[in-house]
């Protein structure tokens, strides 16, 4: 019990001492042993985790062994711009955290073994008790960090509207779309909400291309006005590309043929580059996905897993890595993603161990300066559709945390002048 308490002081220190060193804090992505993680306010969720207080959050993940390992989750409030809060943890938590999650099956009648895990909050043990960024971070039974996702907790108390505006700048009107938005409050008084209000503007659930702490420019009675030029633009971008494997035996949308060695290989359609090409609309659902399986009762436990062989007809870039790029993975990037280009057929090249479901994805490059463009190869177009979120933060004179007290959201379909 010592060792355990001991172990947890220090996890607590160097966490500490981690937020000082390195300000606003990262997500970790998981192992390749830990697959399809799903995080938000309903079950197989994966829209942006932001939920009202006293509403449940759902993560779900994937381990892909049979060793049953036992897995703790432990809870942190962040400020605004993901920098450690000065909140002590009785005074965001009610209960406890540091907890194994008990609750897990293991998959059935699929060719990849796998046990998946399921942790809702809150629970009987764990309540969370005001608004605000949360990290919620996974260690194994060595007490080695597993992975962290990022979410949110908001109590309504403001109005805010959203618009999708076409960009005031001529030159980049035909590539781009801006988010104007303001926040109007009836009952609560925003003391000097230059400095006491904070914003962040996310596009498609994807915090890591979020804008943040965009300053109100008119203040109209009781109602903050944003509406910049440059400051709120976004790339269009294009609209992802999508297949869906549901039945492993046969092809399915956008796989052209199947291969069973192991597992079940998925051969999909060899995609262009449509940088070059006009935009065409094409239904996605920005950038996510959804488990799903043929005649089956639970996805979560009965979907196989399969390779997925993803190809790609563009130009060499000597400098810069292309990867297959999505909400399946919280949009990260990194060596599972990257593409191999093959000289012999003049494409890129990737494959790719995914559980059955329906999936959005796209290509994007990465420049030695890790700077990740994703028009490059998809295109950027003021008429592709897109999702916006304004999430509002708010700190009073004098207090210690920043409050999440609104949420507005619209999409690009309404784009006008």
């Amino acid at each position: 019990m010592l060792k355990s308490y001991c172990s947890i002081f220090l996890r607590a220190v160097f966490l500490f001492m981690a937020g000082i060193s390195f300000g606003q804090i990262e997500e970790v992505d998981p192992p390749n042993d830990i697959k399809t993680i799903t995080f938000g306010g309903q079950k197989a969720s994966n829209i942006l985790p932001i939920i009202n207080l006293n509403e449940r959050i759902y993560l779900e993940f994937d381990v892909l062994n049979n060793l049953e390992e036992d897995f703790y989750y432990v809870i942190e409030h962040f400020d605004y711009d993901w920098t450690p809060s000065r909140l002590m943890k009785s005074e965001y938590l009610d209960g406890m955290d540091n907890l194994r999650i008990f609750n897990y099956e293991n998959s059935f009648n699929t060719y990849q073994i796998y046990s998946h895990y399921r942790l809702q909050i809150p629970n009987p043990q764990t309540r969370l008790k005001v608004s605000g960024n949360y990290l919620i971070k996974i260690f194994d039974e060595n007490d080695d960090l597993v992975f962290s996702r990022k979410f949110m907790i908001m109590e309504q108390q403001v109005g805010v509207g959203v618009q999708i505006k076409r960009s005031r700048n001529v030159t980049l009107i035909n590539e781009t779309q801006s988010v104007d938005f303001s926040i109007k409050s009836n009952s609560l008084n925003l003391n000097n909400p230059a400095q006491t209000v904070k914003t962040v503007v996310v596009q498609n659930n994807n915090l890591k291309t979020a804008i943040y702490d965009l300053k109100p420019q008119y203040i109209l009675g009781n109602e903050l006005v944003y509406r910049y030029n440059e400051a709120s633009l976004f790339w269009g971008g294009n609209e992802y590309l999508f297949f869906e494997n549901k039945e492993v035996r046969s092809a399915n949308l956008g796989v052209q043929f199947i291969d069973l060695q192991d597992l079940y290989h998925s051969y999909l359609y060899t995609d262009i580059d449509r940088s070059t090409r006009k935009y065409t609309f094409n239904p996605d659902i920005n950038g996510g996905f959804k488990i799903t399986v043929l005649d089956r009762d639970d996805p979560s436990i009965e979907a196989d897993y399969t390779y997925v062989h993803f190809s790609l007809i563009t130009n060499e870039f000597l400098d810069a890595s292309v990867h297959v790029y999505g909400g399946y993975n919280n949009f990260s990037i990194n060596d599972e993603n990257k593409m191999n280009f093959n000289p012999e057929k003049g494409i890129y090249e990737l494959q790719m161990l995914m559980k059955q479901g329906f999936y959005n994805y796209k290509y994007v490059i990465v420049d030695q300066n890790d700077t990740l463009s994703e028009g490059s190869i998809s295109g950027n177009f003021d008429e592709t559709e897109n999702n916006y979120k304004v999430i509002v933060y708010y700190r009073d004179l004098g207090a210690r945390y920043d409050k999440i007290i609104g949420l507005g959201e619209a999409n690009s379909v309404q784009i006008t002048n």
